[in-house]
């Protein structure tokens, strides 16, 4: 099942037109105490297993967790964040690579390959080697659709933005960073990288709950078009980070290069996030910031039908690319089914308590200072 009793869940990365983006590089820091623990083995091996039992053992001990799930399959986990002990534990094969930057010192390896039996996996190669080629030519499939997507919904931007005033949206961003973030925090501002929205096989999700959970005060951009949100977050983030806050910041997955989504403060208890009929903010929120303030409507309604062409065939397509994800999730299934029956579940077990050990072990020191 997918995590829903996790209040705070991210993806580290999401399919995009230019293929897996993740931004790994803002799991952790290895200049600021971080320890991570990285799993490398191949898929079905028991790696989410893992990181689940990790994670309900360590809220039991009363940590917070920040769940990463997998944009291609969101029942399963990528990984899992303990911020307040400065440590992560996270699937670091492929799409998502990461390789220690100081071996030991920093990143410890979680070796579960060790736990299959390579003797068995090669006999059965064949099966292996077209199921990957499968996947992988259904993703690649996938990113045509979702890049065809992207050009449409970017058409519809740069013509909303030929409609609004910039000047007046800094000045709003101004007053709501004056109003919100006050005066300069002690230190440097911080950004961490997430997405809060993904394409998955289960269609545009995005996990508002943490949005609420962290922020309690939100401020909903109602855009549709996202011309408007996108300056006024660009804008809020820069000027978060100028006054020393550390921010999450998360992308639209179909622009993720120039596209600021979501934007997270959680020592402030503040957030924004952009509403639309992609992601639509239904809940209770602090306050509304309509597109109409800084838009000539009146001159956009005369690209009515261009803008409504755009946006219904974008839908297709991006329903198109979810299909696809849902038959890659079937056929990396069939390639998870060669691992598990090639796999000694008592050694995996064995590493399981390692690790719970070592986490533990971590919280120990942690409580004694």
């Amino acid at each position: 099942m997918m995590e829903t009793d996790m209040p705070v869940r991210f993806f580290l990365g999401a399919n995009t037109p230019a293929g897996f983006v993740g931004y790994l590089d803002d799991l952790y820091d290895c200049r600021d105490g971080w320890r991570a623990y990285l799993i490398k083995s191949g898929p079905g091996s028991g790696k989410s297993t893992l990181i689940r039992t990790v994670m309900q053992h360590m809220v039991r001990l009363g940590y917070d967790a920040e769940a990463i799930l997998c944009s291609s399959d969101p029942q399963s986990l990528d990984g899992v964040v303990f911020r307040q002990l400065k440590l992560c534990l996270f699937d670091a094969t492929a799409p998502h690579i990461i390789e220690p930057h100081y071996w030991g010192a920093v990143e410890q390896i979680v070796n579960l390959s060790a736990c299959s039996d390579g003797s068995l996996l090669y006999e059965r190669r064949e099966g292996v080697r077209e199921a990957s080629d499968a996947c992988s030519a259904l993703h690649a499939r996938c990113r045509r659709f979702l890049g065809a997507a992207a050009s449409l919904l970017s058409d519809n931007a740069r013509t909303a933005l030929e409609y609004t005033d910039a000047d007046k949206i800094s000045r709003s961003a101004a007053r709501i960073a004056a109003r919100e973030f006050g005066s300069s925090h002690a230190g440097e501002g911080r950004e961490w990288r997430r997405f809060l929205s993904a394409v998955t096989p289960q269609g545009m999700l995005t996990f508002h709950e943490t949005l609420q959970s962290l922020c309690p005060r939100i401020y909903s951009l109602e855009d549709e078009y996202g011309a408007s949100s996108r300056l006024l977050l660009a804008e809020l983030r820069q000027r978060a980070l100028d006054a020393g806050l550390e921010i999450f910041t998360c992308a639209c997955p179909l622009s993720p290069a120039d596209k600021p989504e979501h934007l997270l403060i959680p020592s402030l208890g503040v957030g924004f996030t952009t509403s639309n009929s992609w992601h639509k903010a239904d809940f209770p929120v602090y306050r509304r910031v309509h597109a109409a303030r800084f838009t000539d409507m009146e001159a956009l309604r005369q690209k009515k039908q261009r803008l409504s062409f755009n946006r219904r065939a974008a839908r297709e397509l991006i329903g198109e690319a979810v299909t696809l994800l849902e038959g890659a999730k079937q056929v990396h299934d069939q390639l998870e089914s060669y691992t598990k029956e090639a796999t000694d579940w008592e050694m995996v077990n064995e590493t399981t308590l390692w690790v719970l050990a070592e986490f533990t072990r971590i919280a120990e020191e942690a409580a004694l200072g």
